[in-house]
């Protein structure tokens, strides 16, 4: 009997398993859930708008634009910025993930798909300096951290998923220009063959680089280090079970499909009781995870966001993962998500609408677009909160799961 045919089959075909086949979405957001409130439980929270920012206001340094829009030169490096380290090792997880799976391809896209990149990361870009963050920081961290916030940001998505779903469909009726895709990049089958080995080189230099990060003295890196590690779980993760914010909104008013939006729905209903836990315990402090855009700069950031992402093709942590996947036109996308957030986040906190008042003397951080609400302070008390949060999470499930039987609310 042959190798191929005995023992190493076996593993073979376990590999497949783990690494190979696409996992479901339900038990990639528990996984997804289940690293956030590890992060939570180390004083962290996920974030990719920050790191994103921080990379735009990396950008203007290098175009000479910085001091004329007011951005401080950067005390922090690439990797030693949190968020900007997060969202790297995000997008070197993915990228494992993606060789492991022998699915890493670069792909060139049409002409007017990088014109729809460009011009969907410039409304990321945008909506995220008003809403204060992304899908991630401005409506599921919010959730998660029982802030209206978030909901306002949700409610403002939806709108902007129509709205970037009616003009896109216009666009494919009327615009020809552009649409030839290039020819495909073949990748040699030998390379190919050698994608696993390389992502588990990648691993051991991951796990060899936190280790070492964990035992220095230097504080800093110390605490970096469980971003390291965790940031790579969160993108190998999004890979594997194809976890995607701009799909979970988009995918209900255009195929009528729910499987992705429910997956969100249940990380959320998971996570915020636990999530409630942390903070009555004061393991991490609900706040610093929560915008001042209660409720106009949520709302107006959350629909601007969602006709971004919809051009875009992905939100900011989808986009990340599809980059370590090989899409090139989300490389484009992030470029003007951070180029323009940086330059939007500027002109605003300039103009005086998204700066902190320094004349606030409540607790919480105000803004000409909102405040920091948390329903705790809001309801009286957790009891109210829980029930408030887990009533809406019903409600959204209940509309996705009435949708995917009627498709009343598809719009194309």
């Amino acid at each position: 009997m042959s190798s191929d045919n005995g023992w190493l089959a076996g593993f073979r075909a376990d590999y497949e398993k783990i690494f190979v086949e696409e996992w479901s979405h339900y038990t990639g957001a528990i996984l997804l859930v289940l690293v956030v409130i590890a992060l939570m439980v180390n004083g962290l929270f996920w974030g990719v708008f920050g790191g994103v920012r921080y990379w735009g206001d990396q950008i203007n340094h290098m175009i000479g634009l910085a001091p004329l829009l007011g951005i401080h030169a950067p005390d922090e490096g690439f990797l030693t910025h949190r968020m900007s380290l997060m969202n790297i090792m995000l997008l070197l997880g993915a990228f494992t993930a993606a060789l492991m799976s022998r699915q890493f391809q670069v792909s060139r896209p049409p002409k007017l798909e990088l014109v729809w990149a460009a011009l969907g990361g410039t409304l990321m870009g945008t909506g995220a300096s008003l809403a204060g963050g992304c899908t991630t920081g401005g409506f599921f961290n919010p959730v998660l951290h029982s802030s209206p916030a978030g909901w306002v940001m949700w409610a403002g998505l939806i709108v902007g998923a129509v709205v970037g779903l009616k003009l896109l469909l216009w666009t494919l009726e009327n615009i020809e220009w552009g649409m030839r895709a290039p020819p495909t990049l073949n990748t040699p089958e030998g390379l190919v063959n050698a994608y696993p080995l390389v992502g588990v080189a990648v691993i051991a230099g991951v796990l060899f680089w936190a280790a070492g990060w964990y035992g220095s003295s230097d504080t800093v890196l110390a605490t970096r280090a469980v971003i390291v590690l965790l940031g790579f779980c969160i993108g190998f993760i999004m890979h594997r079970a194809r976890l995607c914010f701009a799909r979970a909104f988009r995918e209900p008013f255009m195929t009528a499909e729910g499987d992705m939006t429910k997956a969100i729905i249940l990380a959320l209903a998971i996570g915020i009781p636990v999530a409630a836990f942390l903070f009555e315990k004061k393991v991490i402090d609900p706040y610093i995870a929560i915008p001042p855009t209660f409720w106009i700069g949520s709302l107006l950031g959350g629909i601007t966001f969602g006709v971004g992402m919809i051009f875009a093709g992905g939100c900011a942590s989808g986009s990340l993962w599809r980059m370590g996947e090989g899409h090139l036109k989300l490389w484009v996308a992030m470029f003007f998500f951070a180029w323009m957030g940086s330059v939007v986040s500027a002109l605003l906190k300039n103009a005086g609408i998204t700066s902190i008042d320094p004349d606030n003397v409540e607790s919480f951080e105000v803004t000409a677009v909102g405040y920091q609400a948390y329903w705790p302070d809001l309801l009286p008390g957790w009891g109210w909160t829980l029930i408030v949060g887990g009533a809406l999470l019903a409600a959204w499930y209940a509309f996705v799961r009435y949708n995917e039987s009627t498709e009343k609310f598809t719009v194309i």
